[in-house]
């Protein structure tokens, strides 16, 4: 993890960086030549979150860096540092604001992100020096994320369902675990109609990925992610604004897979199953037409009332594959629905769960981790929302009223009520550059339920 290196504070290549509020920004003033002090005050340094400025020494060479922070926020503390400052080693001074040190070494991490497939990088991020036991906690973290981002980037060419498998089987690989696919026309062998029904039309074949990790004895914990590598909407075809980034509707698979990396590498007590409906939503003359009735794995019948509704068609087959596993627990991340954003914003996952216990304890870890999320209510009279006059239900409806908890209800018919299930309906992508989140591919309560499960399953 070049972003972050181990380095001793001796070192006198690493140059200090000191955290300063307007509060405690004339007590770093005392400890700066005069020369210094007047640096300051030509930029007009007034220590506001954010704001940064390099300090010289008396023969002209950087020596200290100040920048304003917000205490409250630890991980954004230093996230627009490593490509703004000069290339070098820097590490967090002793004097100034007192961080958490590791939050602030993860923000800075992630700030130092760059998707480099297809050009150059920029330039080379500036590095801090972090203990080895930081290093060693942080790193699963700011390589998951960097997972997420990659896989959510990489545009649909490179990333359809045979390569968001592929990166099922190399993680796998990595973790000795087994991984098969249902692939094709094995998907109505094996009984996952909805899923082959979503991914027939393109010339890339759908397909079901499954890792499965840990012993026997462990409780079973399974994870679903929404693999739809292209949207088009189908039949109900997007307009041009609507399709540009469907190349990140696979990003709750992205989530999913960075997720099982975490909890095999942390080899937490659980029998893993990670599961992965991977499919185009393309339009040929074989495509899902609105109207189609489906009988799904789980014996439901589904009416297609629209088919930009396809990422709840491919995860009902997963959820019920689950579901008849009788794990201890069931999570699943999407990229569902435009309405979770439209309510929450683009940086809040909206958190759907049928044990209030279990979304507490995730609100609470993502509040230690500064991966917020919010719980929206499965609020089950709007199921009538969900009603078909020919088939047990739809999978979408006329009224535009409540868009996430209806697909979340959607979901929940094909997950037992003694089932413990989980619902993520996240954004999975940063619409512009903010420190610590550039532009693209973002993983969006990944860290949360990571720390949760290391909870619920200690080792």
């Amino acid at each position: 993890m070049s972003v972050l290196i181990e380095r001793k504070r001796s070192d006198r290549r690493s140059l200090p960086i000191e955290a300063v509020t307007p509060a405690t920004l004339a007590a770093a003033r005392k400890r700066l030549s005069a020369a210094q002090k007047r640096w300051l005050d030509e930029w007009a340094f007034e220590a506001a979150p954010g704001a940064q400025v390099l300090l010289a020494d008396a023969g002209g060479k950087l020596a200290r860096v100040l920048v304003g922070v917000d205490p409250a926020d630890p991980l954004g503390a230093l996230a627009g540092l490593p490509m703004s400052l000069p290339p070098g080693h820097y590490h967090l001074a002793d004097e100034g604001v007192a961080l958490d040190a590791r939050q602030a070494a993860l923000g800075w991490a992630l700030g130092a992100y760059q998707f480099t497939r297809y050009r150059k990088p920029r330039r080379a991020p500036a590095t801090l020096a972090v203990p080895a036991e930081d290093l060693e906690a942080l790193a699963p973290l700011v390589e998951a994320t960097v997972l997420v981002r990659d896989l959510v980037n990489t545009p649909t060419e490179d990333m359809g369902p045979e390569q968001l498998g592929d990166a099922v089987h190399k993680l796998g690989k990595a973790h000795k675990a087994k991984v098969r696919d249902w692939v094709g026309q094995e998907l109505l062998k094996h009984n996952f109609p909805t899923i082959h029904a979503v991914g027939r039309a393109s010339h890339r074949e759908p397909r079901l990925v499954e890792l499965t990790w840990g012993k026997q004895s462990h409780p079973k914990l399974v994870i679903v992610g929404k693999g739809v590598c292209f949207d088009t909407g189908g039949l109900d075809l997007k307009g041009s604004d609507g399709m540009r980034w469907m190349k990140k509707d696979m990003g709750g698979a992205a989530h999913a897979i960075a997720l099982a990396g975490l909890v095999m590498d942390a080899k937490l007590p659980v029998r893993l199953t990670l599961l992965v409906p991977a499919v185009e939503n393309a339009v040929s003359g074989n495509a899902m037409r609105p109207g189609e009735v489906i009988t799904t794995r789980a014996g439901i019948t589904v009416e297609v009332d629209n088919t930009d509704a396809e990422g709840r068609l491919i995860l009902c087959d997963a959820l019920a594959y689950a579901s008849e596993q009788k794990p201890d627990l069931i999570v699943d991340f999407a990229t569902l629905t435009g309405a979770a954003r439209v309510a929450l914003g683009p940086d809040l996952p909206a958190l759907f769960a049928n044990r209030d216990e279990l979304a507490e304890a995730v609100l609470a870890a993502g509040k230690r981790t500064a991966d917020p999320l919010w719980q929206l209510p499965l609020w089950r009279p709007y199921r009538k929302m969900l009603d078909s006059y020919l088939a047990d239900m739809a999978n979408a409806g006329a009224s535009r009223h409540a868009g996430a908890i209806t697909a979340a209800l959607y979901l929940e018919r094909f997950v037992p009520g003694s089932q413990a299930w989980m619902h993520l309906d996240t954004y999975a992508w940063n619409d512009g550059d903010r420190p610590g989140r550039p532009r693209g591919g973002e993983a969006m309560g990944l860290r949360a339920v990571f720390a949760w499960l290391q909870e619920r399953y200690p080792r």
